[in-house]
């Protein structure tokens, strides 16, 4: 086996994981790595942009569980890039399982604003149901196929009983709250329906202490602060992978040779993939050579990626309160409790659950962050931007009742048509499990001489913070750890 300094490490792909596993490699005195990265800047799905002054995350938005126990937490402390409420032991320690107290709006599609106290038994029910999400395993099969058939049976049967006594008009509009609420929690999941979730998997995700924060002055600053202490020339901009070729014989020295889109060839004893999920379903069949193995792929297959796209709309003057964090949109046709739209390309702006405002606001510049997800997201990516424009200003005059508020600007992010993506972070579909994401992140061959030739690293392969930053950059360190250690 190569000493630690001469093993040559590929690591494929420049976001947070391919970050984090060149860094701790690195430190452990590996010193011929290099990070392969398809497109022209780092950080993969963490990516900032502005909105006029504005600062817009297009990726990654939140620090989920700023605290002690999350890397990425320490990480953005240590570099000063929070502001000081996040960093108080108060804001630490609060376990609020990812729903920070937001002050939150409520409109109507008859353009009415309806009192927070009266909406908030929604919000209660259906925070209270997703935090206690059982496992199938636990229950008689025939209980709930999915997370969507458990919430929406057990919302309609509590609310059934907890609000009989609520006028029958405020008791239809919290059952067309909760639609809203379903459609918000599938933007938490990157799903097109709760119908997608798996029960088991689900409860798989752990989320960890503090209010969720966002960075005053970008996610990206984070990714800047890394790359600055990475070796200049270890990134190769604008090189993507084509094949990754394992267990390769008549290679010489080297087990591994990783082919380029400009044909360039690439000997290594290691190679760590942290492409996302969606890039690797899409590419399965050409990514490696030989093809991986059937249980793996399978596990690949079964594991879910969907997207979650944003939609920022600026507004000359606000139309929410000063004090509001959040604005729920409530259809006043929807007491069925349900995330689906009966015509996408009709009616894709039914997806759009809420806004969440983006603080501080400016003389003349207050931006709300509309979210979409599923096949409705997918859809406006298609869209031509003067259509979702158009689109966006009729929802607003309906939800508000005031035909005169008009956009500024918008801008929106594509993670669906994204060729190095294919659609924003992972889920536990249905009939997934923990098994799954454990084959995902197997290293590969698992016998023979010279093993860990080909490992896997990226939020997807997090056993239980997949879809999350912190779940990113560690894999990354997991990985980093498991070459380390075979080393010495």
């Amino acid at each position: 086996m190569a000493e630690s300094e001469d093993a040559k490490v590929v690591i494929v792909g420049c976001g947070i994981a391919g970050i984090a596993a060149a860094r701790r490699l690195l430190d452990a005195g590996f010193e011929q790595v290099r990070i392969l990265e398809a497109t022209g800047r780092a950080g993969g799905r963490i990516q900032t942009n502005k909105l006029g002054n504005k600062i817009i995350e297009i990726g990654a938005s939140y620090l989920h569980g700023p605290s002690e126990e999350n890397p990425v937490f320490c990480l953005a402390r240590d570099y000063d890039l929070l502001d000081p409420e996040a960093l108080t032991p108060e804001n630490q320690a609060a376990n609020v399982d990812e729903y920070p107290p937001w002050v939150a709006n409520w409109f109507t599609s008859s353009g009415q604003k309806v009192d927070d106290d009266c909406m908030n038994p929604a919000l209660e029910l259906i925070h209270e149901l997703v935090d206690n999400t059982p496992e199938s395993k636990k229950h008689k099969p025939t209980s709930w196929e999915s997370v969507g058939h458990f919430l929406r049976s057990e919302a309609r049967r509590r609310a059934e009983k907890v609000w009989k006594n609520e006028d029958k008009a405020t008791r239809k509009l919290l059952f067309c709250a909760l639609s809203a609420l379903l459609k918000f929690e599938c933007c938490g999941s990157a799903v097109h329906t709760m119908d997608d979730l798996d029960l088991n998997g689900f409860s798989t995700y752990e989320s960890i202490p503090g209010v969720d924060c966002m960075f005053p002055s970008g996610f990206e600053g984070l990714i800047n602060k890394l790359m600055s202490e990475l070796p200049t020339g270890l990134v190769s901009y604008n090189h993507p992978v084509q094949c990754v070729r394992w267990n390769n014989t008549e290679a010489g020295d080297h087990p591994v040779t990783v082919e380029c889109a400009n044909g360039e060839k690439i000997p290594a004893d290691h190679v760590i993939v942290t492409v996302p999920l969606g890039y690797l379903k899409k590419h399965l069949s050409t990514l490696f050579s030989p093809p991986l193995p059937k249980q793996k792929l399978r596990s690949i297959e079964k594991l879910g990626f969907g997207t979650c796209n944003k939609i920022y709309v600026e507004f000359e003057k606000p139309w929410w309160d000063a004090d509001c964090d959040i604005i729920y949109l409530v259809w006043e046709d929807e007491e069925e409790i349900s995330d689906h739209v009966s015509d996408i390309s009709k009616f894709w702006t039914r997806k759009i659950p809420s806004f969440t405002v983006i603080k501080p606001p400016e003389s003349g510049s207050h931006v709300l962050c509309g979210w979409i997800c599923g096949h409705e997201a997918e859809h406006m990516e298609t869209l031509p931007e003067e259509e979702v424009r158009r689109s966006m200003t009729e929802l607003i005059h309906t939800f508000t009742g005031d035909s005169t508020i008009t956009p500024k600007r918008i801008q929106y992010s594509r993670w669906f048509h994204d060729p190095w993506t294919y659609g924003s972070y992972s889920h536990p579909a249905l009939g997934c499990s923990a098994q799954d994401i454990k084959n995902l992140m197997e290293p590969l061959p698992d016998k023979g001489e010279q093993l860990l030739q080909v490992l896997f690293a990226g939020e997807a392969t997090h056993p239980s913070y997949f879809s999350t930053v912190h779940g990113a950059l560690l894999s990354g360190w997991r990985e980093a750890d498991r070459l380390i250690s075979h080393q010495f």
